[in-house]
């Protein structure tokens, strides 16, 4: 009855290797890719680091104050007649007025007042170090599905009970799939709990086959989007996150054991296909409703993924293509993954904060839309991760425009990740999670 998450591999997470978990809210035809360890590849530091690094610079060193900036990976950088030169050599950017390191990243301002972060090139972004707080109301969420045998009713009462005020159910176009989801989105209508739909379209069509194009893609996705947002829209729905974990199908991710945080680690031929679905359920929920929010969802550290999507470039390094712009930043991150705040980039290093270098680059809301430790952990171990991780998401809530935070899930049928089972609490995860929902104001 339930479709659950399972992992595909081993989750021993050794430094330096990704082991990346199957993950999604519903049932989705297109089945992520298969999982195994691989070591990560370190940098070496060149002399000139050797000599000058005694570890990383302090988050928030800038140029000038600073002569010299060290990266987590040794690499010293420095600015020089408004150049930027990182281990001595010049990284092709002029007119540099700041070079700021935050959140593991590079940054600089020019001498327009614009800034730039240093992500194998130099991208358009804004001030990291900029607090910024996303709408309160919906911090506390969680993970369903659509084919639970609770009562609209009894999930209410459920959700009421935990203090979630959003919850998020994934369907696609069907009847069979689109109407328990409407019947629930009906009942939550006015209750104060916010329904966000996970729309689960694939790259496949109704056969298993991947799209022939991005024109097909974008064609079958935008029908997808229309249904599903004209069936919730009378309901009070506003939010859509349009397909499920797309950048991590064995179609789209080249080796499923890299972070992401390279575009090079994607499947450029398919690339166009999974573009076109995202673009057509924005586009077709945004025709059935105009003023819906839309987000995309990632995983791991994808934001050689995002920043291609959203700058309109293929994995080949090609630019010019459709862009795919979104109102949320979506991400799944469960412990598998790492540290949020800290996680891990291709070649086992440099850590950053991805939900700060998001906001810096999209500018949009950040959304966890799932979350949860390994699969294999006990009830006393995942208890105390809910307590870490959601304090940690919650102290950055107002600084990296946190919106919301959605544990994954409701009720898995057994202790791998459910907070409830046959409708009983799992002790003594479930009140791990309430009483910090309690003790901790969403405002």
């Amino acid at each position: 009855m339930i479709d659950r998450r399972r992992f595909l591999a081993s989750l021993g997470a050794l430094s330096g290797t990704y082991t990346l978990a199957a993950c999604g809210g519903g049932s989705e035809s297109d089945v992520p890719n298969s999982t195994s360890s691989a070591s990560g590849r370190s940098r070496q530091l060149n002399p000139t680091a050797r000599a000058e690094s005694q570890g990383p610079s302090p988050g928030g060193t800038t140029i000038p104050d600073a002569t010299a900036i060290v990266d987590k990976r040794g690499s010293v950088w420095t600015v020089n007649n408004g150049v930027v030169f990182q281990n001595d050599t010049a990284i092709s950017i002029a007119n540099v007025l700041m070079l700021l390191w935050s959140g593991g990243k590079i940054y600089q301002r020019n001498t327009s007042g614009q800034f730039y972060v240093w992500s194998n090139d130099w991208l358009l972004c804004r001030d990291p170090r900029t607090p910024l707080a996303a709408q309160s109301g919906m911090f506390f969420g969680m993970n369903g599905h659509y084919d639970y045998l609770y009562t609209p009713a009894q999930t209410i009462a459920i959700l009421n009970g935990m203090g979630c005020s959003i919850y998020r159910l994934g369907c696609n176009e069907t009847s069979a799939e689109l109407r328990p989801v409407a019947r629930m989105a009906r009942a939550m209508n006015g209750t104060g709990i916010e329904l966000f739909c996970l729309i689960q379209q694939g790259l496949t069509d109704d056969w298993g086959n991947l799209f022939g194009s991005e024109a097909a893609a974008y064609a079958k996705a935008y029908s997808t989007g229309v249904t599903v947002a004209s069936t919730l829209k009378p309901y009070g729905v506003t939010m859509y996150e349009c397909g499920n974990e797309l950048t991590r199908r064995a179609q789209t991710v080249i080796d499923s054991n890299r972070a992401g945080t390279d575009v090079a680690d994607f499947n450029n031929d398919n690339w166009p296909v999974m573009r076109g679905v995202m673009r057509g359920l924005i586009d077709g929920v945004k025709a059935a409703q105009p003023d819906a929010m839309c987000g995309i969802n990632f995983c791991v550290a994808d934001i050689g993924a995002s920043d291609a999507l959203w700058e309109g470039n293929q994995p080949d390094g090609t630019s010019g293509h459709p862009v795919v712009r979104w109102d949320m930043t979506t991400w799944h991150n469960y412990e598998v993954y790492g540290d949020l705040f800290d996680i891990g980039s291709d070649g086992a290093g440099p850590h950053f904060d991805l939900p700060q270098y998001c906001k810096a680059r999209y500018g949009v809301p950040f959304m966890i839309t799932e979350w949860n430790a390994n699969p294999e952990q006990s009830d006393d171990y995942r208890s105390a991760f809910v307590q870490s991780r959601l304090q940690s998401f919650y102290d950055a809530r107002k600084t990296h425009n946190i919106q919301s935070t959605m544990y994954y899930v409701l009720d898995s049928g057994d202790h791998t990740f459910g907070i409830m089972h046959n409708s009983v609490p799992i002790l003594p995860t479930y009140l791990s999670f309430v009483n910090f929902v309690r003790s901790h104001a969403d405002s």
